[in-house]
């Protein structure tokens, strides 16, 4: 299934992408009301639903898959051809960093270079969302608690990024990233590692790595993250981007107002958005 959350008449909502419309459960299903409430209950939640309003595609605003998780993780360092250009050793452990909800938008919202910096980057990634509670999960159990797989733009503000040795400055700016355009169940996606990850900025090919090159693949994190915290359903882990990235291109290649950035993923379709400046937005 491809999951949604959206925008009807101002009305919060989410449900099933389908290619004649999508499925309303948020007002089909009122003890779920939020996908974020629905991902431990899936099955549940999504069957029997012939009687739910169908929505016409362009007469809803998507959000971002999960608009109120719990946390948003992200990877650093964790795709070999990105860690070569960077000219680093691969770490040992995952290097992790928070992003936060209002840091992200959704496919076909514009992505907002801030004031206060001009290097603003991409960074085209895989995330997954976590569907079922755990804590000291093992790496074969990993995919037992992942609901789910989407598109990711770890939109970077790069100077901002080396203020200090964490990343957290330069990766939690207003509406810096995106994450979308829907979350699809394993089910749907099959094994990942042979799925190509593709980052296009105004049509022109700047990333593109199978998701085999991960130096820590999604049961690794999982396993990882888990030992650390308990995984709620609704987490966001966002897995690292691949080589090719602005920062490391000469001249550096920043994006701009106008542009067009697009992070395509097999089966999990494209997130598309444009990018305005914060004076604009």
């Amino acid at each position: 299934m491809k999951l949604v959350s959206f925008l009807h008449n101002a009305r919060a909502s989410w449900g099933i992408w389908q290619d004649d419309g999508i499925v309303d459960l948020g007002a089909f299903r009122p003890d779920y009301p939020t996908l974020k409430s629905a991902l431990s209950s899936l099955n549940e939640a999504t069957r029997d639903c012939d009687g739910a309003t169908i929505l016409a595609h362009a007469s809803v605003t998507l959000l971002p898959p999960v608009p109120d998780p719990g946390r948003i993780l992200c990877v650093g360092l964790n795709y070999k051809t990105h860690i070569a250009e960077t000219g680093r050793e691969p770490p040992q452990h995952p290097m992790l960093f928070p992003r936060y909800p209002d840091s992200l938008v959704a496919s076909n919202q514009p992505l907002v270079r801030p004031m206060a910096s001009r290097n603003f980057d991409f960074e085209g990634e895989l995330a997954f969302v976590i569907g079922k509670r755990g804590r000291h999960i093992t790496p074969d159990d990993a995919l037992d608690h992942v609901a789910g797989y989407a598109c990711f733009n770890d939109g970077s503000l790069r100077d901002w990024q080396r203020h200090t040795t964490q990343f957290l400055p330069g990766k939690n700016f207003w509406r810096s990233g995106s994450f979308g355009p829907w979350l699809v169940t394993l089910d749907e996606t099959g094994p990942i590692a042979a799925l190509w990850l593709v980052t296009r900025l105004n049509g022109v090919e700047m990333q593109r790595a199978r998701l085999d090159d991960l130096l820590f693949g999604v049961p690794q994190l999982v396993a990882y993250l888990s030992t650390i915290m308990p995984l709620e359903p609704g987490d966001v882990v966002a897995t690292g981007t691949t080589g090719g990235v602005g920062l490391f291109r000469e001249p550096p290649l920043w994006m701009k107002p106008g542009d067009v950035i697009e992070v395509e993923i097999d089966r999990l379709g494209t997130l598309a958005n444009g990018v305005e400046d914060e004076a604009a937005a």
